[in-house]
């Protein structure tokens, strides 16, 4: 660029503001991860693993050399290419003070994340900063015009002596101070001061120092405070812990008379006398014996669970049948760069075996046996790779566009909205996935509601059914409770079929016999209900009703009844020459997995899915698959007249009940945005007071 006039230094001007920017705004990202970090640093302060200062100082150095290689990168790129002054004392100098800015920004956002400690409100901190910072910075509006009640956001931003001092490095250059220009009297003055005093930059040449020392301090400065805040301030929010409603029963069971209620936070709206006393009967079987707490939580409810058959809403029992599946994947460049010459990884190798209504099936396998890639191919929820083999529906070929809507799929991890309560999350997934008509019958919004009431008594949310959900492992819901409502929100779609992805992972044993409680409830009403499940308890594995049992490769190795105490298992693989019989009260699920593993298939020189294949259990299995794989006669295949359950209108609708729900209770979000808008209103309009007059 050119250096002939004042015009000229105005776009150098723009071109060191646009560098100061840039790298300011490069330290935005210390924010988030300032925040993410605090709860881990408070449980450690709490608990004097170490001060605040330990903490800050690895975050301060390990700063330090990104910054460096950043602002190396930024000046290379641009200083010559811009075309700022050409002598190497200036360009080291330049980067010097890019270095200083991305260290002052980096500890100016850490300094906000530990005074806000919330990352909206931090957020909203951090743009109101930026915004002062910026507007006091002297580029915006020059110091001459800045009000004489905000003069002092002038000196405290440290935006104005990194842009002082870059404009100084520049401009004392000899190819501004060799050249000259008139002043409005007439008078020669050179170039580079009349630069500095038309943009209203301090022309002392020392300011390139004061700046760099100004931002040094502000560095210093802002994770001092960070160091502070971290040492005086608690987390945001009062902690409490989560405990389920069943737990607190049980706790409040011993403590008292073991008929005794909890009074919870959270009342049913049924405040029935009979109500009441079934629970307190609940309650003391549950409080009666730690002993065997879990088979007793698995009993609880059998006798409810014939009342649930009878819903409001009907629906028609589908089983699936699956023929000679096989799923393969494109090979991982890794394998092939070990010699792997084939271009696909087969993950599933001719599994073939049914889902019947009112049957319970365990997925079971060791890792990397494939329970969950059959269990997605099946769901069709599987987008790449390449799938093989027969899949049927009530004997009709599966059509995803259909299925989908007769099935359900509860994955592993539990993702709610955390501002809407129980009932109103079943609701939503209700009014979007419930149809107008089943059949014949027109399904209004009071029958989803009542049909909302029968998912929640079915899966025994209906005490909760006005919790918020809140956030997982800080507000609300335990994990059991979160395990429940992922399943009621499916149920409340009302589906023939239902996937369940380890409901019950991350559980202790008895929250996970209240979860297979609900599940065997769910299997109760007729559906067609199959989980993957990783090393159940005894108790656990006992509520299946068959088993599909793969091996490392997706092959079967047992598909078929598990038995009363798992007997008919149990016999199946100790025919088998060379397995050893299961010890006395040992678990048939851990014993079942020692004795077909890798390492018992090696000593005992077989193969187990080439066993299974040629057994009977297979062959009763094939003729079942074959049964299952004609339509009934008088059936017809599904057939839904709309792609989706509702319609625009109504799905909008939802949406918007539900997004006014989230904005209404989330008043931290509301109250901030509120206040940033005022704050910025009041800030911008006091310091550009008359300023349409003055200028």
């Amino acid at each position: 660029m050119h250096t002939r006039n004042l015009d000229d230094g105005f776009v150098y001007i723009g071109a060191l503001l646009f560098t100061l920017i840039v790298n300011m705004f490069n330290g935005f990202a210390e924010l988030s991860l300032a925040i993410t970090r605090l709860p881990v640093f408070f449980k450690h302060r709490d608990l004097l693993f170490y001060p605040a200062w330990v903490f800050t100082l690895p975050n301060v150095i390990l700063r330090i050399p990104f910054s460096i290689i950043e602002s190396i990168v930024w000046v290379l790129v641009t200083y010559y290419t811009i075309g700022f002054s050409p002598e190497a004392d200036r360009f080291f100098k330049h980067l010097l003070l890019v270095f200083l800015i991305q260290q002052m920004a980096g500890g100016l956002f850490r300094a906000i994340a530990g005074l806000c400690r919330s990352m909206i409100i931090a957020h909203t901190g951090g743009a109101l900063s930026l915004l002062l910072f910026f507007v006091l910075g002297g580029f915006l509006l020059p110091k001459a015009f800045i009000p004489k009640w905000w003069i002092w956001g002038y000196w405290i931003s440290p935006l104005m002596y990194g842009y002082n001092a870059l404009a100084v490095n520049e401009f004392y250059s000899p190819r501004w101070m060799n050249k000259f220009v008139l002043d409005q009297n007439g008078v020669p003055k050179r170039l580079g001061i009349a630069m500095l005093e038309g943009a209203n930059i301090f022309v002392d040449k020392n300011w390139y120092w004061i700046g760099a020392a100004g931002l040094l301090g502000f560095t210093i400065f802002f994770n001092v405070l960070f160091t502070l805040s971290l040492m005086y301030l608690n987390p945001l929010g009062k902690p409490q812990a989560i405990i389920s409603e069943e737990t607190a029963k049980e706790a409040e069971g011993n403590g008292h008379a073991k008929g005794t209620i909890r009074n919870g936070s959270t009342k049913s709206k049924d405040g029935s006398h009979d109500k009441e006393m079934k629970e307190m009967r609940l309650n003391a079987r549950l409080s009666s014996s730690s002993s065997n707490g879990v088979s007793r939580v698995m009993s609880i409810g059998s006798n409810e669970a014939a009342l649930s058959r009878g819903m409001v809403l009907p629906f028609n029992p589908l089983a699936m049948s699956f023929d000679n599946v096989n799923y393969y994947v494109d090979m991982p460049a890794e394998m092939k760069q070990q010699g792997v010459q084939d271009d696909r990884l087969q993950l599933l190798r001719e599994v073939t075996g049914s889902f019947r209504p009112g049957v319970l099936t365990a997925l079971m396998g060791v890792s990397g046996a494939g329970k969950t890639t059959l269990m997605d191919v099946l769901a069709g929820r599987k987008t790449g790779g390449y799938i093989e083999g027969d899949i049927r529906i009530a004997g009709y070929p599966k059509n995803q566009a259909t299925f989908a809507r007769i099935s359900g799929y509860c994955e592993q991890n539990d993702i709610h909205s955390p501002q809407v309560t129980v009932r109103e999350s079943l609701i939503y997934s209700a009014f979007l996935r419930l149809p107008e008509k089943i059949g014949d019958k027109e399904i209004t919004d009071d029958i989803k509601i009542q049909f909302v009431d029968e998912v929640m008594e079915l899966v025994e949310l209906n005490n909760l059914s006005d919790a918020i959900v809140g956030l997982p492992g800080i507000t609300g819901l335990s994990t059991e409770q979160r395990k429940r409502l992922t399943i009621a929100v499916e149920l409340v779609a009302n589906p023939s079929i239902i996937f369940m992805d380890e409901p019950t992972s991350g559980l202790d044993a008895r929250a996970a016999a209240i979860v297979m409680r609900t599940v065997r409830n769910t299997v109760d009403t007729g559906r067609t209900v199959v989980c993957t499940i990783h090393q159940p308890s005894i108790d656990i594995f006992e509520a299946f009703d068959e088993l599909l049992l793969l091996k490392r490769g997706g092959q079967v190795i047992y598909s078929g009844k598990l038995g009363r105490n798992s007997q008919k298992m149990v016999e199946y693989f100790e025919a088998i020459p060379g397995v050893p019989k299961i010890k006395d009260k040992y678990n048939p699920a851990t014993w079942m997995l020692e004795v077909s593993s890798v390492a018992a298939e090696v000593r005992l020189k077989m193969d187990f899915a080439e066993y299974y294949k040629t057994s009977d259990l297979n062959m009763q299995n094939k003729v079942l698959v074959n049964q299952l794989s004609q339509p009934e006669p008088g059936t017809s295949d599904l057939y839904f007249p709309t792609e989706y359950s509702q319609s625009t209108v109504g799905q909008f609708k939802a949406c918007l009940w539900k997004q006014w729900l989230t904005y209404w209770r989330s008043p931290d979000y509301n109250l901030v945005r509120f206040s940033f808008t005022l704050l910025v209103a009041l800030l911008l309009g006091s310091i550009f007071w008359r300023i349409g007059t003055n200028m």
